[in-house]
C-alpha cells in the first residue's frame, strides 16, 4: 500500500513537534477506538521458547484451555519471526532479531501450525497480538541485500546497531518511505493471513509516531486491531495504540518493596499519569514481564515479602494488567533469553489468586479499561504513608481495596463514607459492612479487596 505523501510530509513536522513538547504534557483527544472485547482483557506474554519442553506452537495450544480457565483475553506473543544467525547471541538467539518479517520460525513450528494456534485461540474466546520488531532486523535480514537504503549507515556506509549493546541487530532509517509501506505492509500480512488481532511493538519509541499512526489508519480498514507501544509516550496514544506501559508506577512499587519510597510516591504518581494521558488511555501494569525476568531479576528478588500484595494492587488499580509466562506457577528464577530454560509448571497458589484477579474484572465494570470502568477515588484513612486504600465504581459495581504497602503491622481506620456498604471479601467468600470509620488491623504487605 502507497504511503501518500502527505503522511511523509508531516512526519517532519511531527516529529520537530514531537522533540520541542516531549517534557509537556500530552493533548486529551484521541482518536483510537478500542476493540469492545478489550474493555475488559488482562494479557498475558507467551514465551513459546520457555513454555513447554518442545518450544513450539503445537505444544503451547495444549496450555490454552488453562489460560482459558483462568480468564485470560488477550495472549502477546513473543515474536514468531526467523532469529538471525550472523552475530547470534547465545545458542538460540534473540526473538528480538528479526531475519524474515513474513516467515516463522522454525523452532516454533509451519505458519500452519501458527494459524491453528490463532484458529484455535479465537474458538476460546480469546484474542492474539504478536510481538512486531520494527525499530531493527538481524545482520543477515534479506532487507539488507535487497534494500539496504532502508537502513542507517555510518560514515563509512556500514550498518550501524541501535544501542551499542545491541551486536546482534541492525538499525532501520524511517527517513525513507519505502520503507513505511514495506513495514505496514508485513503487517498486513499477518492481520489478513493469519487472523491476528494486532501488535505488541518493541521500543515503540525508536520508530516515529507518524509511521504508527500511518500504520493503524491502514491496520483498522482490515479489522479493528489493539496496538500495545513498548513506550510510555503519550503522544503514541493518540492516534496509534491503545496501550502503553506503566514502566514508572512499575519503578515505583519496586521501591516501596525495598522501602525506598513509600504511598506518597504512589499517589503522585497517579495524579501525573491522570495530567499526560487521555482518561481512556489503556496502561500496562506488571510485576515482570520478559525483560524484567531475564535481566533485572526473579520476583522473589524484585519484591520479596511483597510479591503477592502488587500482584493484588495491579489486578484492581485503573490500568490493564500483564501476568507473564510463569507467573502463575510462581515463577521464582530468570530465564535465560538466548538459550533454552523451560519453565516449571508446578502447583501454586499464584493459580489460584491470578484467576480471582482476572474473573473479577471480566465481571466488575468497576475494574474495566480505560472509560468503560471506573476512576480510582482515594479514600482517606489514619495512615496515608503506609496504607493505600480507593474504591472504584461504575454503573452500581464497586470495588473496595485496602493495602499496607510497608513491613510493619499497622492499625487502620477509614475516614471516609465514600466506602459505606456491604461487600464481599474477593479472596475468601465472607460478606463484611463497611462503615465510614471502619477498622483494620493488617499485618505486613497485607491487603483487602472488597467488591459488590
Amino acid at each position: 500500500m502507497h504511503v501518500r505523501k502527505y503522511y511523509f510530509f508531516i512526519y517532519s513536522v511531527l516529529l520537530f513537534l514531537f522533540i520541542i513538547s516531549a517534557n509537556s504534557f500530552a493533548q486529551k483527544e484521541t482518536t483510537v477506538v478500542h476493540p469492545e472485547w478489550s474493555k475488559n482483557a488482562t494479557i498475558y506474554e507467551v514465551n513459546v521458547r520457555q513454555y513447554t519442553p518442545e518450544g513450539t506452537f503445537n505444544a503451547f495450544a495444549k496450555h490454552l484451555p488453562e489460560l482459558k480457565k483462568m480468564g485470560v483475553k488477550i495472549l502477546w506473543i513473543m515474536p514468531i519471526n526467523p532469529i538471525g544467525i550472523e552475530n547470534r547471541k547465545g545458542t538460540l538467539g534473540s526473538y528480538y532479531s528479526v531475519r524474515d518479517y513474513k516467515a516463522i520460525n522454525p523452532e516454533f513450528g509451519t505458519l500452519q501450525d501458527f494459524k491453528n494456534l490463532v484458529d484455535k485461540i479465537h474458538k476460546m474466546g480469546m484474542h492474539v497480538i504478536i510481538d512486531w520488531v520494527a525499530n531493527h532486523t538481524s545482520w543477515d535480514n534479506k532487507l539488507t541485500k535487497t534494500n539496504p537504503d532502508f537502513y542507517k549507515h555510518d560514515s563509512l556506509g556500514n550498518f550501524v546497531a541501535p544501542v551499542k549493546d545491541w551486536s546482534d541487530v541492525i538499525a532501520l532509517n524511517y527517513n525513507n518511505p519505502k520503507l513505511w509501506d514495506y513495514m505496514e505492509g508485513a503487517m498486513e500480512y499477518w492481520v489478513k493471513d493469519c487472523n491476528i488481532d494486532g501488535f505488541r511493538c518493541d521500543v515503540a519509541s525508536m520508530v516515529p509516531v507518524p509511521f504508527w499512526n500511518f500504520a493503524r489508519k491502514e491496520l483498522d480498514k482490515i479489522k479493528p486491531v489493539f496496538m500495545l507501544a513498548e513506550s510510555e509516550n503519550p503522544n503514541l496514544q493518540e492516534h496509534a495504540f491503545d496501550m502503553t506501559y506503566s514502566w514508572e508506577y512499575f519503578s515505583i512499587i519496586k521501591n516501596i518493596a525495598k522501602d525506598k519510597m513509600n504511598v506518597k510516591d504512589l499517589d503522585a504518581y497517579f495524579k501525573k499519569d491522570n495530567e499526560q494521558f487521555n482518561p481512556d488511555a489503556y496502561r500496562m501494569v506488571f510485576t515482570t514481564n520478559h525483560d524484567e525476568n531475564s535481566w533485572n531479576g526473579s520476583l522473589e528478588e524484585t519484591f520479596g515479602a511483597a510479591e503477592k500484595t502488587f500482584a493484588v494492587l495491579c489486578g484492581v488499580i485503573k490500568g490493564m494488567p500483564l501476568i507473564y509466562s510463569g507467573q502463575e506457577a510462581g515463577l521464582d528464577k530468570e530465564l535465560r533469553f538466548f538459550d533454552k530454560d523451560t519453565i516449571d509448571w508446578r502447583q501454586s497458589s499464584y493459580r489460584e489468586l491470578y484467576t480471582k484477579l482476572v474473573h473479577l474484572k471480566l465481571k466488575n465494570k468497576a475494574l474495566w479499561n480505560g472509560l468503560s470502568g471506573g476512576e480510582m477515588q482515594r479514600v482517606k484513612t489514619n495512615n496515608d504513608k503506609n496504607v493505600f486504600a480507593f474504591m472504584r465504581e461504575k454503573d452500581g459495581n464497586k470495588v473496595f481495596a485496602i493495602f499496607n504497602l510497608s513491613n510493619e503491622n499497622v492499625h487502620v481506620t477509614s475516614n471516609s463514607d465514600a466506602a459505606e456498604g456491604s461487600y464481599k471479601n474477593l479472596f475468601n467468600g465472607t460478606q463484611i459492612k463497611l462503615s465510614d470509620e471502619h477498622k483494620w488491623d493488617l499485618k505486613p504487605w497485607d491487603y483487602k479487596v472488597y467488591y459488590k
